[in-house]
């Protein structure tokens, strides 16, 4: 079997627990890109990572290069594999870019690949033929409670991993990307026919910020209050962030109706967000009746905490992070980008709109936002697939 050289960059969660797993496979050599300084001292003291399972049993690796060096990282890689929030992607992409080989096919993609990842590496590497781009719909498991460079807690699998590449890229890449991703990942993957059921299928955008909303909008019970402890994203949903989660996904898939309908692809694979979690989780699921018991009971997502930082001005308790990805990623590249895409075809996303406006609000501004590479002319000068 041929040596596969793997780089990830981005040292957080993801990272962590997929270059863990892939160094449990036969002649798969792993870098790492990281500004996380804890863990290029841990690789250097050959501290090994280790994964704790489900089941309670542990996984280490030692992998083959950690480093803040981008050429490093990436200059000898078949597969790419990006995992930074969608807000990061843009400087790591222009970071890595000059030192991608141009000698062979390299395979850049991000997990997930939600947020437009599909026009934003094509924005950033243009010229560029022998980069294929790709994206997986979601992550391969859930991964909490992390110790840079050290442990990371592996959560519940996905059944199915769905994978899609930019609409340029020929059969032929596509299907050696397939190969690649089930030497890495199993016999799970699954290749999609166009990047839009990643960018439309309903994930933590709609997730996060609907739950925030519910507990700290202006409807909310923790409004402009002090939480006395750290609660759980999920197991702690309330009743209204799951009511708003339902109908911000029923907006997701009237918008998935139009472009369907209007551009002539073919969506089905983008199923409502509780048929998503059912499938993805199955037996894992207690309580699959409603959307708020599957949240509640989805052991998968046990003990997965909200973004919560100590209250300021000496005040016991916690409030909701405004710098988390809830915010940074999942409103600036993902709500901003649902709403735009429905103005285009001027569809009402009342609910959407709604949490996006009291989001921004609460963060602040945005800064940046999937806008700055969204093409200008979507759907009209771009193909059907893009």
């Amino acid at each position: 079997m041929n040596l596969l050289k793997v780089a990830i960059c981005g040292g957080g969660r993801t990272g962590h627990l997929n270059a863990i797993l892939f160094k449990q496979l036969p002649n798969v050599q792993v870098s790492m890109l990281t500004s996380n300084l804890e863990i290029i001292e841990q690789h250097a003291r050959q501290t090994p990572m280790q994964a704790l399972l489900p089941n309670g049993s542990t996984l280490q690796a030692r992998l083959d290069r950690v480093t803040t060096d981008a050429r490093a990282a990436v200059e000898d890689a078949d597969i790419v594999i990006i995992t930074v929030p969608a807000h990061a992607r843009p400087q790591t992409l222009k970071d890595i870019a000059p030192h991608l080989n141009a000698s062979k096919p390299v395979y850049i993609g991000a997990i997930p690949g939600f947020c437009g990842f599909d026009w934003l590496a094509e924005a950033t590497l243009p010229d560029r033929p022998n980069l294929v781009i790709w994206g997986m719909k979601d992550v391969p498991h859930t991964a909490f409670e992390l110790t840079p460079g050290r442990s990371i807690k592996m959560g519940g699998g996905k059944s199915q991993l769905y994978v899609a590449t930019h609409a340029r890229e020929p059969q032929t890449a596509r299907r050696q990307l397939e190969k690649i991703l089930t030497r890495l990942y199993g016999p799970c993957v699954t290749m999609l026919e166009n990047y839009l059921e990643i960018t439309l299928t309903p994930g933590n955008p709609i997730m996060h910020s609907s739950v925030i909303y519910g507990l700290i909008g202006p409807f909310g019970q923790w409004h402009r209050k002090i939480f006395p402890q750290r609660l759980c994203w999920w197991t702690e949903c309330p009743e209204l962030g799951a009511y708003f989660l339902e109908r911000m996904d029923q907006e997701s898939q009237a918008l998935c109706a139009v472009i369907s309908q209007r551009m002539g692809i073919d969506l089905s694979s983008v199923k409502s967000l509780k048929q998503e979690i059912v499938e993805a989780y199955g037996e894992q699921i207690r309580d699959q009746s409603s959307m708020l018991s599957i949240l509640r009971t989805n052991q998968a997502y046990n003990d997965i905490l909200a973004p919560m930082v100590p209250a300021d001005g000496n005040r016991a308790g916690y409030v909701i992070e405004r710098e988390s990805r809830a915010f940074s990623e999942d409103v600036a590249y993902g709500l901003v980008l649902l709403v735009e895409m429905a103005k285009r075809f001027d569809l009402k996303v009342p609910h959407i709109e709604e949490v996006l406006q009291w989001s921004v609000g609460y963060m602040h501004g945005l800064r940046d936002s999937a806008l700055d590479y969204f093409p200008s002319q979507w759907p009209h000068a771009t193909s059907a697939a893009a």
